[in-house]
C-alpha cells in the first residue's frame, strides 16, 4: 500500500472511533514505526509500505482505537524538546510542567546545585534541569520500581547517568542529603474527580501518580513537610499544583515557614507551579 493511502485509511478508522486527533495520530504512529520524521510522510507520500510495516501499523492503530495514548504506543513523549522514554508505569509528561523547568533553569543558571526530585516518574523534570544546568547533580525518588527503571533508562539515553541517581523508596523513609532545590509534581487530583478524567488517562496511566487523596493534598503536604528537613538554607521548593489548589497550598507553605517567590500560570491563567524558599526553620 502507498504511504498516503495508508495514513488516510488509518485516519478514517480513528475518526470513526471518535478520536479527535485522528489525522495527527495516524501520522505519528506510522512515522514512529518507520523511524522517520512526521514531515517526511508528507514529502514522500508515494512510497510503498511493506507488509511487515503495515502489520505493525494495524496493531498500533487498534491500540489507539482503545484510547491508549500515543506516548505508550510509541514508547516516548517529547518534553522540553527531548524525547523521553515512557511506559505504563510512568505518567506521561505534560506541557504545563515545562513552566516549572523554564523558571528553575533561569533561576539557577550557571550555578552548581544539588537537586531532589520527589515522585520522579520518567525522570523528565530532573533530567531536563540537569541537561540545562551543567555540573549540577540530582537524585530522583519514586515508590514505583517501573518508573525508576524508566528514569534510569532515560538518564543513560541522555548521557546523564553520571550526574543523576534514582531510587525506589517511600518519601517517609528518605533521609539522604541536603538540597539546593527540591522539585515535585505530586499527585494532586482529588479522589472524587478521578472518575471524570478521560479514558485515555484512567484506563492506561498509573492512578497512583494522579490520585492526591480526598482533597488532592495528601502527597503535597508530605512533600512540604519532608522538605523542612531536606532543604538547605536558602534552597528552593518548587511544586506543580492542580488548577484549583493554589490558595490552599499557598497557605500550607506559609504555615510551614515558606515564603513564596514566584508562581507560574498556564494559558488559562490558572496557577500551575509555586516556587518558595524556607524562611523559618523548626529544627537545629
Amino acid at each position: 500500500m502507498v504511504l498516503e493511502q495508508a495514513v488516510k485509511q488509518a485516519s478514517k478508522i480513528l475518526k470513526n472511533h471518535n478520536i479527535r486527533s485522528h489525522e495527527l495520530d495516524a501520522q505519528l504512529i506510522l512515522s514512529d514505526i518507520m523511524k522517520v520524521k512526521r514531515e517526511s510522510l508528507i514529502t514522500n507520500n508515494e512510497v510503498v509500505i511493506s507488509e511487515k510495516i503495515m502489520e505493525k501499523y494495524d496493531i498500533a492503530v487498534r491500540r489507539r482505537i482503545k484510547r491508549e495514548p500515543i506516548a505508550y504506543i510509541t514508547g516516548k513523549k517529547e518534553f522540553w524538546s527531548i524525547d523521553f522514554l515512557v511506559n505504563h508505569g510512568t505518567l506521561i509528561p505534560r506541557p504545563e510542567t515545562e513552566l516549572l523547568i523554564y523558571k528553575l533553569v533561569n533561576f539557577f543558571k550557571n550555578k552548581r546545585i544539588n537537586i531532589l526530585d520527589i515522585g520522579t516518574g520518567s525522570g523528565c523534570i530532573l533530567l531536563s534541569i540537569l541537561k540545562e544546568i551543567n555540573f549540577s547533580r540530582g537524585i530522583g525518588i519514586d515508590i514505583s520500581s517501573k518508573a525508576i527503571q524508566m528514569a534510569e533508562a532515560n538518564s543513560k539515553y541522555l548521557k546523564l547517568f553520571y550526574r543523576s541517581k534514582f531510587k525506589v523508596i517511600d518519601l517517609d523513609k528518605f533521609n539522604i542529603g541536603k538540597y539546593d532545590l527540591i522539585v515535585s509534581n505530586p499527585p494532586y487530583i482529588p479522589s472524587r474527580d478521578i472518575k471524570n478524567l478521560s479514558k485515555d488517562i484512567t484506563n492506561f496511566e498509573p492512578l497512583i501518580a494522579l490520585d492526591g487523596g480526598i482533597d488532592g493534598l495528601d502527597l503535597i503536604k508530605k512533600v512540604i513537610y519532608k522538605s523542612n528537613h531536606l532543604l538547605k538554607r536558602g534552597g528552593l521548593l518548587a511544586l506543580e499544583v492542580g488548577y484549583k489548589g493554589y490558595k490552599r497550598i499557598s497557605n500550607i507553605l506559609r504555615y510551614n515557614g515558606y515564603r513564596e517567590l514566584s508562581k507560574e500560570c498556564d494559558y488559562n491563567r490558572n496557577v500551575r507551579c509555586i516556587i518558595s524558599t524556607k524562611v523559618k526553620f523548626f529544627w537545629t
